[in-house]
C-alpha cells in the first residue's frame, strides 16, 4: 500500500513543502480531499465585542466521482483486456475493484456520500459551538442552495443539525435557478475555454510532461504492444487518479487504489492538477482570469446582504421583525476557489508564473477540499459609536486579508484577523 511505501521514502530534500505533501497522500487528491476536522484556536475579539451575524458559503460534502461513464470506461477497458488474457495479477485485482465500483458507485455518481453527510453535520455543530450567540431561539437563519442534488442534500443535513440543537430556530431554506445568479453564475466549460490561452496551454503541457503513466500501464497489462494499440494510457491514468481519489470520501468501500501508485507518480499528477486549478480559477497571469468573474456576484451578494442585516440591527434595532443571525449558501468548488482568491485570503490571491514551484505557495486541497467553507463573522460593541468588525474564516481557520485601516484618521484600528466592516466593504467594493 502507498502508506507503507511513503514511510520508506527519504525526505532529505530541499523542497520541504513537497516532503510534507508526500507524507499525507490524501492531500494529493486535490479537490477530492476529504474535509479535515479543524483544530483551530480563535483570536479573542476586542474587548466588548460580540458576534451578531455570520455570512457563509459552503461547498457540498464528499461525493461519488462523476460522471458514471468514467466508472464504465474503467471497468470495460479492464474487462476487455482480461478477456484477451492481457492483464497482470495486479490488473486482475483492479478489475475486481472496478467491477464493484461499476455496480455500486456508478449509479450514485455525483451524489453526496455518507462521509459528506457527516462533514456538514460536524461543520454545523462547530459553528453553533463557536458562535452560540447566533443560534438561539427565534433568531432567523436564511439558507440557499445550488440546484444540484448534492448541494441541496448538504443544506438539508446542515439545517437538520441546527434544528436538532435549537428546535425553535427560525429557518428559511430555498433552492432554485433564480439563486444561481450568485451561487454559481457562470458555465464552467466556458471558463475553461477562456482560460486556455496559448501561454496557459504551454505551461499546462510543461506540468503534464512530468506525468508518466508508463510504469503503471506495464504493471496492469502484460503486453506492451497491446497497450500501444488499444489503451489510451493518459486517459486511463487520469481515470484511476480521479476515481481513486474519490474513494477517500467513501470509507465504507473497503479498498483503495493506493497500491497502483508510487509516491512520486502521485505527486507529479497532483502537482499538474494543482497548477490546472490555479490556471482556471486562480490569479494565473497566463490565463484570462475568467474564473474570478464567477465569484464577483457572490462577493456582491455577501456585501449587500450584510449591509441590510447591519442596517436592520443597528440603524433600526427597535423595529419589530425577524432578526437575521446567519446567511448560509451551499454550492460548489468552482465558486469556493475564485471567491477565496478574490478575497485574497492568506496566499490564495498570489500571482506567480512559476508553476513548478506553485505548490510552495498555493495548494488546492487547502482552499477547496470537499465541504470547504468561507465564513465572515460580524461583531459589534454596545459602546456607542464603535465600528462593526468582521473576521474571515476559511475551512474554519482564521485568515488575514489585504484590508487596511487608516491609522492616521482612525484612533483604534483593530488587529488582524479583525477588520472594520467599513474598510472591508470599501476595499472589496472597489
Amino acid at each position: 500500500m502507498l502508506a507503507t511505501f511513503l514511510a520508506s521514502i527519504s525526505f532529505a530534500q530541499t523542497d520541504s513543502v513537497k516532503a510534507e505533501i508526500l507524507k499525507d497522500f490524501r492531500k494529493m487528491g486535490s479537490n477530492y480531499y476529504a474535509y479535515p476536522t479543524p483544530e483551530a484556536k480563535y483570536t479573542n475579539a476586542p474587548a466588548g465585542y460580540k458576534p451578531f451575524y455570520l455570512s457563509h458559503y459552503g461547498r457540498h460534502g464528499s461525493r461519488f466521482h462523476q460522471p458514471a461513464d468514467h466508472y464504465h470506461e474503467l471497468y470495460n477497458t479492464l474487462a476487455k483486456a482480461d478477456s484477451l488474457g492481457k492483464l497482470t495479477e495486479l490488473g486482475k485485482d483492479l478489475l475486481k475493484r472496478a467491477k464493484f465500483l461499476d455496480e455500486y458507485a456508478a449509479p450514485r455518481a455525483g451524489n453526496l456520500t455518507q462521509l459528506g453527510v457527516k462533514q456538514h453535520r460536524g461543520i454545523a455543530n462547530r459553528m453553533m459551538k463557536n458562535f452560540p450567540e447566533l443560534f438561539k431561539d427565534d433568531l432567523y437563519v436564511e439558507a440557499y442552495s445550488s440546484t444540484s442534488i448534492r448541494c441541496i442534500a448538504s443544506m438539508k443535513v446542515f439545517l437538520s443539525e441546527l434544528r436538532t440543537q435549537v428546535p425553535k430556530l427560525n429557518i428559511h431554506e430555498e433552492s432554485g435557478k433564480h439563486l444561481m445568479s450568485f451561487i454559481n453564475p457562470l458555465d464552467f466549460g466556458k471558463i475553461i475555454n477562456k482560460s486556455n490561452t496559448p501561454a496557459w496551454q504551454k505551461e499546462n503541457e510543461k506540468m503534464y510532461s512530468h506525468v508518466d503513466p508508463t510504469r503503471m500501464m506495464r504493471a496492469l497489462f502484460n503486453d506492451t504492444a497491446y497497450i500501444q494499440k488499444n489503451i489510451n494510457a493518459g486517459e486511463l491514468y487520469s481515470r484511476i487518479y480521479e476515481i481513486g481519489n474519490s474513494l477517500q470520501g467513501s470509507p465504507e468501500i473497503e479498498f483503495s487504489f493506493d497500491d497502483l501508485w508510487t509516491a512520486e507518480e502521485l505527486y507529479a499528477r497532483w502537482n499538474a492538477q494543482n497548477a490546472w486549478w490555479y490556471s482556471v480559477l486562480g490569479n494565473n497571469p497566463f490565463a484570462q482570469k475568467q474564473g474570478l468573474e464567477n465569484a464577483k456576484p457572490l462577493l456582491k451578494n455577501f456585501i449587500e446582504v450584510a449591509d441590510k442585516v447591519i442596517a436592520a440591527d443597528t440603524v433600526a434595532p427597535a423595529k419589530k421583525g425577524k432578526k437575521t443571525s446567519a446567511t448560509l449558501r451551499f454550492g460548489h468548488d468552482t465558486m469556493v476557489f475564485p471567491f477565496v482568491v478574490l478575497l485574497q485570503m492568506g496566499n490564495a490571491g498570489i500571482e506567480t508564473n512559476d508553476m513548478e514551484n506553485l505548490h510552495k505557495v498555493w495548494r488546492d486541497y487547502e482552499i477547496s477540499p470537499m465541504a470547504a467553507n468561507v465564513q465572515l463573522v460580524f461583531y459589534k460593541s454596545a459602546k456607542k459609536g464603535s465600528p462593526i468588525l468582521v473576521k474571515a474564516l476559511l475551512n474554519e481557520k482564521e485568515q488575514t486579508l489585504p484590508v487596511a485601516c487608516d491609522q492616521i484618521t482612525v484612533k483604534n484600528c483593530p488587529a488582524a484577523p479583525y477588520y472594520r466592516w467599513e474598510d472591508f466593504r470599501n476595499y472589496y467594493t472597489k
